[in-house]
């Protein structure tokens, strides 16, 4: 699984930056032609939309509010923690990614500084599940950040050789990162464009995390079984944090999450002892 990895990484070219970039370009100059660059058009030209997707989202919260939860990194890598045993080098991707991610949305949100829908509108008038999101860091969704950067990095790592199944592979995982990134929409906590940028921005930081792990070697130590228990740490504070989430929401993704986590200790552990 590791050689396919590191096959599909090599074969990508820095072209493919273009597109993401082009969409932001083209997104920006929609924003100016309709005079909604300043904070105030930018939430108003959403208005309807929001409301719309809120209020239809809104109607499946069980659903929505576990999907929502793929947004936040501890729990979308305790799910994928399994591939630090078989697919080390997308792990060295991922990490390097989620870097850029943390970077683009921090850096982004303090940047633009836009206020969230439950600051703006009338909080009986839309769809609120779960805690309500106030404060002044809507753009960009860094829920849709997390997604997409995992995502992307996913998207190449397991891109198959047939033409069919590559488009199939390429469809099914954009629809999956930008329903889950639309949830944010749906639990009333995010703009659509908001959710939008983000995806684009989390595209950018998983194509960023391959492009810098395969040329340089920061984390190849992924790969080195003696650096198991640092990882094997990791996973248990990822399991103490997941516990106390339950408690607190008792969300079935959560208990999946959790449940992820057991094999990767395990087999680490094992390995560890058995080098």
């Amino acid at each position: 699984m590791n050689v396919k990895v590191i096959n599909n990484y090599s074969k990508l070219k820095p072209c493919l930056f273009f597109l993401p970039i082009s969409l932001l370009i083209a997104i920006i100059l929609f924003l100016q032609h309709n005079d909604s660059l300043h904070t105030n058009k930018y939430v108003q030209i959403q208005k309807d939309n929001f409301f719309f997707i809120n209020y239809n989202l809104g109607q499946f919260p069980d659903i929505i509010y576990n999907l929502t939860q793929l947004g936040d990194a501890s729990i979308i890598l305790s799910v994928l923690s399994i591939f630090i045993l078989y697919a080390p080098k997308m792990w060295e991707s991922l990490i390097s990614a989620s870097l850029a991610s943390f970077i683009f949305s921090v850096g982004l949100k303090n940047l633009f500084r836009v206020p969230r829908p439950a600051v703006v509108f009338d909080n009986n008038c839309f769809i609120i599940i779960g805690k309500k999101a106030v404060g002044y860091a809507s753009l960009p969704s860094g829920h849709s950040i997390t997604v997409f950067t995992t995502f992307t990095v996913l998207l190449f790592a397991f891109m198959p050789e047939k033409l069919p199944y590559k488009i199939l592979w390429v469809l099914f995982t954009i629809m999956a990162g930008l329903t889950i990134a639309f949830t944010r929409v749906g639990v009333g906590a995010h703009y659509p464009l908001d959710v939008i940028i983000g995806s684009i921005i989390g595209y950018i930081s998983g194509l960023a995390g391959i492009f810098i792990s395969r040329k340089y070697k920061i984390w190849a130590w992924v790969n080195n079984k003696k650096y198991y228990p640092i990882f094997i740490l990791l996973i248990l504070a990822s399991g103490v944090s997941l516990v106390s989430k339950i408690f607190n929401k008792n969300l079935i993704i959560l208990y999946l999450a959790l449940i992820c986590l057991i094999v990767p200790v395990y087999k680490m552990a094992y390995a560890f002892i058995k080098r």
